[in-house]
């Protein structure tokens, strides 16, 4: 029964506390879910961590959730606001650290991540502006029309055509970029 119930109809359950309620919209949503957060953070470390964090608070956020717009669309948009604040801590903690002489620590973090990036895109998109960032996942790998992004991002659609514009001129000037002996 509970494959052919609606999101909504499960996260308002769930909301009310049913549990099964809750474990089926996890079921159908954690691999989405973390795959977002793996492009929004470029870490998997990280994006775990962060996934692992919406699903704690999950049930809190549930208690507000009024169905007024998909429940995907909801669930990115905490997902996008949950990314944002740990992109927030993670700068805040390198501006720390730089001040107190962990500089070398941070260099020989970063450049093991950066080891690990082996797909171009990403290190591509990683180099892009947050807000780029977050429109090109929403648009190339959760494939989402320009609209549902926007309402996402809470943003105009002809905003997400001008980020898609700019995303791509960004794109191939770094393809260019590296193609440049």
């Amino acid at each position: 029964m509970r494959m052919t119930t609606s999101d909504e109809a499960l996260a308002q359950a769930a909301a009310s506390g049913d549990r099964d309620a809750f474990a089926a919209l996890l079921a159908r949503h954690y691999d989405r879910l973390f795959g977002l957060a793996c492009r929004l953070l470029g870490n998997r470390a990280e994006a775990e961590d962060l996934t692992q964090d919406i699903c704690v608070a999950l049930p809190a956020k549930l208690q507000g959730y009024r169905a007024e717009a998909k429940f995907t669309t909801w669930l990115y948009r905490v997902a996008m606001n949950a990314a944002h604040d740990r992109r927030r801590r993670m700068a805040s903690r390198g501006r720390a650290a730089d001040g107190w002489g962990d500089w070398e620590v941070n260099r020989r973090h970063a450049n093991a991540e950066e080891a690990d990036r082996t797909d171009w895109l990403t290190r591509a998109m990683a180099q892009l502006k947050p807000d780029l960032r977050d429109t090109a996942t929403l648009i190339l790998a959760e494939d989402l029309t320009q609209s549902e992004a926007a309402e996402i991002l809470g943003v105009p659609a002809g905003t997400i055509a001008w980020r898609m514009s700019e995303v791509k001129k960004a794109l191939r000037a770094r393809a260019a970029e590296e193609m440049t002996p």
